[in-house]
């Protein structure tokens, strides 16, 4: 097993190797307006809700819609990247019909709601693999140190209009 998930392709190769929009051709997915970008988070995990709040927050225009990776279009669009719909090994963003996971993906909100978030370009010029571990340091603890919920946090009222498929299977 161990063997197998070292052989196996990094988030971001396996991202990168989805053609633009193909989540369009899956049935599983439901159709979604995706003209803004998407981001699909841990719903139960207390340290992703707050950064999802923080990021809804900043982006006055609504530029980003959200997603809980236990709803449906959440639990398919892991599946579909060939992320483990189980683990969330990753926050995951759709933006200009891109996939981006890890620190890419904050990279990318970071450039869509400017201001101090793009203090995140300092980790740009690390290379992808330490990027990688630093990420995967945090969201491998992140329940030990920030907490989960039993369910999806509801979303504040002023923005729950850009939250796609609040339900859970």
């Amino acid at each position: 097993m161990a063997a197998a998930r070292a052989n196996r392709p990094s988030v971001a190769q396996r991202l990168a190797a989805a053609p633009v929009y193909s989540y369009r051709l899956d049935p599983a997915i439901p159709a979604f307006d995706d003209s803004r970008a998407l981001i699909v988070y841990d719903g139960v995990c207390v340290l992703c809700s707050r950064t999802m709040r923080a990021i809804a927050r900043a982006d006055r225009e609504g530029r980003i819609r959200f997603a809980s990776a236990q709803s449906v279009i959440g639990q398919n669009m892991f599946r579909h990247f060939d992320l483990d719909p189980g683990a969330f090994e990753t926050v995951l963003l759709i933006h200009g019909g891109r996939a981006y996971g890890k620190l890419d993906a904050v990279d990318e909100v970071a450039k869509i709601v400017g201001g101090w978030w793009r203090l995140v370009f300092l980790l740009r010029p690390w290379p992808q693999r330490v990027r990688d571990h630093a990420y995967d340091l945090v969201a491998n603890n992140r329940y030990r140190l920030f907490g989960r919920t039993e369910t999806c946090m509801l979303p504040d009222p002023a923005w729950k209009d850009r939250v796609i498929d609040p339900a859970q299977p």
